[in-house]
């Protein structure tokens, strides 16, 4: 099964949007919602990447340079590690607790769900490498693929792999699935970042007035996406709803990202303040 479509006519419509609404509607989130820094214990960098309805939080924290995965659940903290790994991420968490992520064993990587106690390894057909990036709550995953040194999108369903090629791009990849089967991610052509939205076979094109570089990172069943802009060197979190941009920066940091979006609106990601990144859940009030 091959995803591929030029989806010009609903790109256009998505663009203009974003241009009209963002110069003129823009505001900032962090100031509204309550702010919570993500910090695993003796860790110098901790990340949030996913968050699922009943408030479960995924990402990943560095210890002495090495990557390990992990879910907070109610204040407490759990190591998402598969087994033998030198590094992991965890990237994504449905309803039912199904995790998906990245890990390294003799320097391949390898995407893999982690469900009901138990790892799974995904490859993706022929690839050098494969990242699971998202799920939903039917268990559909997405997430990137290398072949040939090109980087790919992918979607898989059930036991059925698909391919996600923006049209004319040098590279895809597919960060969020939501219920409705919606993906975004980020495509590059002529060296330039943009975000995406995929509706059925129709792609549309996100980018942030002004910013050098714009991806879509997260998205949830309302439909509400959540990425990262660069203006003049700096990168910000955005907010997409109903039209509407909101701008995700955490007081006092000189960076911010935004990742991951559920059903309620609470949003997680990471800043970085004095040169250390922690992670941060904005709960939406």
């Amino acid at each position: 099964m091959k995803i591929q479509s030029t989806g010009r006519q609903i790109g256009f419509a998505i663009l203009a949007i974003v241009v009209t609404l963002t110069n003129s509607t823009s505001k900032a989130l962090a100031s509204s919602g309550k702010l919570t820094t993500i910090d695993f214990p003796g860790a110098s960098l901790t990340a949030g990447l996913g968050i699922n309805s009943g408030g479960d939080i995924v990402g990943r924290y560095e210890i002495d340079g090495v990557s390990h995965g992990y879910m907070l659940r109610g204040g407490d903290f759990t190591v998402i590690d598969p087994p033998d790994t030198t590094f992991t991420r965890a990237f994504g968490i449905n309803r039912r607790g199904d995790i998906v992520g990245r890990y390294e064993v003799n320097g391949v990587v390898h995407a893999f769900v982690y469900s009901g106690g138990k790892y799974r390894t995904i490859d993706f057909p022929g690839a050098s490498l494969t990242s699971g990036l998202g799920i939903n709550d039917r268990g559909d995953i997405v997430g990137l693929y290398t072949s040939d040194d090109v980087n790919h999108g992918f979607l898989l369903s059930g036991d059925e792999f698909g391919s996600i090629d923006f049209p004319d791009a040098s590279l895809t990849t597919a960060f969020g699935i939501n219920c409705r089967g919606d993906i975004v991610g980020i495509y590059e052509i002529a060296g330039v970042t943009h975000g995406f939205l995929m509706n059925g076979d129709e792609f549309a094109s996100i980018d942030f007035p002004g910013a050098s570089s714009t991806s879509a990172i997260g998205i949830n069943c309302c439909g509400d996406i959540v990425g990262n802009y660069v203006i003049a060197g700096e990168t910000h979190g955005y907010l997409l709803s109903e039209g509407e941009i909101t701008l995700i920066d955490v007081p006092g940091a000189s960076t911010t990202w935004a990742y991951g979006i559920n059903r309620r609106g609470d949003i997680v990601g990471s800043y970085m303040s004095d040169g250390v990144i922690h992670g941060y859940v904005l709960s939406n009030q």
